[in-house]
Parts: structure tokens; C-alpha cells; sequence
């Protein structure tokens, strides 16, 4: 099992916007194609607001890899990010990271 970590950072006055288009759309997307959505956090401390961090679970980096390219085929996400961003973008950047669990890890 491996793990990705994600940080999104909205544009100013758009968290909303970003927090609903994963509420509404991206989440269950992930689930149709492999991703196993973890957990999902705002940010309420630190200056951060606009932050969104979440985490996916996947068996291995293959799995990872074709999931994220059906997912970013998927009509029905390029329809969601469309209309979600009519009245411009959301995401002002984002991290990354895979992660392997350490022998003593509570999540394998």
C-alpha cells in the first residue's frame, strides 16, 4: 500500500469554490477509478485558510498511476473542472508527495 499526500492551495476568495468542486464531484471520481480517498482537511491555523490536504490510498505505484490517468481521461471530471472554474480558477498551486508506511505505521 502507498499513500499520496496532497496540499491545494485555493486562489484568494475561491476555498469555497475548491471545497465544493471535492464535495461534489472529485471525491467520488477518485472512488470510480481505484482511489481510495483517506481523509480530507482544511487548514485552520498558520495562515493557511486556503489550504486543502488530503490523503489517497492505492496498492501499489501502478495502480496509482493508471487510476490518475483514467481519472484525468474521465469526460465527467473534465465537465466538473470546467464548470467549476467558469468564473475562474481555483487553485493557485499544489504539493505532492507518495509515501510509504513506516513497519511501525497504524495505516499498511
Amino acid at each position: 500500500m502507498i499513500y499520496e499526500l496532497r496540499v491545494y492551495t485555493a486562489l484568494p476568495g475561491r476555498r469555497e469554490a475548491m471545497l465544493a468542486r471535492f464535495r461534489d464531484h472529485t471525491t467520488r471520481l477518485f472512488e470510480k477509478h481505484g482511489m481510495r480517498n483517506v481523509g480530507y482537511w482544511t487548514n485552520y491555523a498558520g495562515g493557511r485558510y486556503g489550504e486543502l490536504v488530503y490523503l489517497l490510498a492505492f496498492d501499489d505505484v501502478a495502480q496509482r498511476e493508471r487510476a490518475w490517468a483514467a481519472f484525468s481521461a474521465d469526460p465527467e471530471w473534465r465537465e466538473a473542472y470546467e464548470e467549476s472554474e467558469r468564473d475562474g480558477p481555483i487553485v493557485s498551486h499544489s504539493e505532492n508527495r507518495l509515501l510509504e508506511p513506516t513497519d511501525f505505521s497504524p495505516l499498511r
